[in-house]
């Protein structure tokens, strides 16, 4: 069987790490043992951060719904809760950008969760 010389392989792995890393500071851009430790910690932070970005807007939308609810004079917990009672089903996403772009529309909306808490 012949001998396989790796050089070939080792140098495709190296520019794979190697354009991942690209735009880092220092040596990390250019030696493969600082890149590649540099790039499993990239990923790692942006594996850990998909998550958080969920989180993190799911965090603003309620803000939103919340600064709006309250000019209506009411709290964020009971509108959601008005939302149930009242079987409107719309998600914060939606709220947010309702109560952000349209304030007139989300007021009806909020007049129709008052209402079915009365």
């Amino acid at each position: 069987m012949a001998r396989v010389k790796r050089g070939v392989t080792s140098r495709a792995k190296h520019k794979k790490v190697l354009k991942a890393v690209k735009g880092q500071w220092g040596r990390r851009k250019n030696t493969i043992k600082a890149a590649r430790q540099a790039m499993e910690k990239a990923m790692q932070y942006a594996y850990r951060d998909r998550r958080n970005k969920k989180r993190d807007f799911k965090s603003l939308w309620i803000t939103r719904i919340n600064a709006g609810v309250r000019a209506e004079g009411m709290t964020y917990s009971r509108f959601v809760n008005g939302l149930s009672k009242s079987g409107i089903k719309i998600d914060r996403k939606i709220l947010a950008e309702i109560a952000y772009d349209n304030p007139e529309v989300f007021k009806t909306i909020v007049k129709k969760a008052q209402a079915a808490l009365n």
